[in-house]
């Protein structure tokens, strides 16, 4: 099959990201990469149990902390948290992100794959003060050219300057061409961000990322060479014959 009928084939809430929370981990190096200090007021979309809310007032004094997601269960667990461990200056709300309140925000973190969300969600980013800081992981906003990246943690700055894919991909990876080691270091470098304890998992999903990554380079003309790496061959190889995922239909 196809990749995008494999992607298809998954559970909607893996696709959507309702049940894929970051670990811990994670949360403190994307903190410690936005230098998140007392004079911040955080907002995470999409908060879950909201340990990151909890990390970033406990850990990193930001001057508030709000958590924002729609499942009720998810709030009402991280409400319950919150008062047992007496933390001040945090907050957790209910609704759809779409409509929320974040004029005070000075940090984002905002990971969603839904390219509808997204595009609905870039209005409201676009007026929010300047200088408030968007995270993502894995990429930057649309059309957007990163203020600052630690793959696969993106800063987009508000306002926004316009970039292509082609200069975000550049930018993202520091590199004037991207060849198979790039693909595959920044590759393991998101699974590691969002793994599991699951190696056998990670490594499917690195597989997956690195080919993803190297084929829109050499789509945009921005692969190191004209040839097929030998490892990209057999990677698509090893998708193919042992999971029936193809992928080289990608390739334009």
């Amino acid at each position: 099959m196809k990749i995008e009928e494999y992607i298809k084939s998954l559970p909607d809430n893996i696709i959507s990201g309702d049940d894929v929370q970051l670990p811990e981990h994670s949360f403190r190096n994307i903190f410690e990469f936005l230098e998140l200090d007392e004079n911040d007021i955080f907002y995470h979309l999409g908060c879950g149990d909201g340990k990151g809310i909890f990390i970033a007032r406990n850990e990193f004094h930001v001057k508030k902390a709000v958590g924002i997601d729609n499942d009720t269960k998810k709030i009402q667990q991280a409400n319950d948290y919150g008062k047992k461990i007496k933390l001040d200056r945090w907050e957790f709300f209910c609704e759809d992100i779409l409509t929320a309140k974040m004029d005070d925000a000075t940090v984002i973190l905002f990971w969603f794959t839904d390219n509808d969300l997204i595009e609905n969600m870039m209005k409201k980013f676009k007026d929010l003060p300047d200088g408030c800081r968007i995270i993502t992981l894995w990429g930057p906003l649309p059309q957007c050219l990163p203020s600052k990246v630690e793959f696969p943690y993106i800063v987009n700055q508000v306002p926004f300057k316009t970039a292509n894919l082609k200069e975000q991909l550049l930018e993202i990876f520091d590199a004037k061409c991207i060849d198979f080691v790039n693909a595959w270091e920044y590759a393991e470098r998101y699974t590691k961000a969002i793994s599991s304890s699951d190696i056998e998992n990670n490594r499917f999903l690195t597989i997956l990322q690195s080919l993803v990554i190297w084929i829109n380079a050499k789509n945009l003309g921005i692969a190191c060479g004209n040839e097929i790496p030998i490892p990209i061959k057999n990677y698509m190889g090893i998708l193919k014959t042992f999971f029936n995922i193809e992928v080289e239909h990608l390739l334009k």
